[in-house]
């Protein structure tokens, strides 16, 4: 009933179309197999043996629930051990959309928990926002580097805000500031990666399960190289397969001379 021309008229359209076009009762059909599961980790992944029992063991759990576990899995390890790619890994065996959000450097709540709508151009959180973006409310949602959250100032703390989002005694009911509404994120999957664990505030830490990522040994290394690093970077060079050889002591020669690193970034 707002004339078109006043200046609320847009603040409670734009307010209304968020109401409607959110998620609220859609959410995709998740068939767990496990077996499936075992091998598009083993296709993705070489070694990593007890973390992926770990995964497995949670899915089994996912399974007879039929929701996703209470536990918010963290993977803690140096740059290019493949914690991104595990929890990639894991939505493609949920069969779920993936959503990628990076901490880094946040620093203000609003991020997080959204602005209230009294402010000019306020928008919800991006929880929200991905969660619409993604169209289902069960998606997995990776939360990269959470060790590097900026810290608290008169904006509020992002980390203290990320604390209702990560704990399943809350987020049933998770109340974004522009919404004004409880959204249950109950059955979103959400898993958080770091590089050490000093930075995270202890209650944040304390509703995360962590699961420490070690580096390859230079066996593994050359591995990997031979099953994924060297076909991915022929094709991604538009290379002949049969084009030339790379032995295993050269490819031990480039880790031990040019790429000494716990990951596999530099190789």
């Amino acid at each position: 009933r707002i004339y078109p021309i006043s200046p609320e008229y847009n603040v409670v359209h734009n307010y209304i179309e968020w109401l409607y076009k959110m998620p609220w009762n859609v959410s995709s059909k998740t068939k767990i197999d496990i077996k499936k599961a075992r091998k598009i980790l083993d296709e993705d992944h070489y070694g990593l043996e007890e973390i992926k029992e770990r995964i497995l063991e949670y899915l089994a759990i996912c399974q007879l629930q039929e929701k996703p576990g209470a536990t918010i899995m963290c993977f803690v390890g140096p740059p290019g051990v493949g914690k991104s790619s595990l929890g990639r890994s894991i939505a493609r065996s949920l069969g779920r959309k993936s959503i990628q959000m990076s901490l880094g450097g946040m620093h203000d709540e609003a991020e997080i928990r959204g602005h209230r709508r009294t402010y000019v151009g306020a928008m919800p959180g991006s929880i929200i926002q991905n969660i619409k973006r993604a169209g289902e409310n069960n998606p997995v949602i990776m939360l990269d580097e959470v060790d590097k959250l900026g810290i608290g100032n008169f904006q509020g703390d992002p980390a203290s805000a990320l604390i209702e989002v990560l704990d399943p005694e809350l987020n049933f009911a998770f109340n974004d500031h522009y919404l004004d509404v409880p959204f249950d994120l109950s059955n979103t999957l959400f898993i958080t990666t770091a590089n050490i664990l000093d930075p995270i505030p202890p209650a944040l830490l304390d509703r995360m399960e962590v699961i420490k990522l070690p580096g390859y040994t230079e066996q593994e290394k050359i591995q990997i190289a031979k099953q994924y690093l060297v076909p991915k970077q022929i094709k991604f060079n538009g290379l002949q397969k049969n084009a030339f050889t790379i032995d295993d002591e050269a490819l031990s020669y480039i880790i031990r001379r040019y790429t000494r690193e716990a990951g596999l970034r530099d190789l």
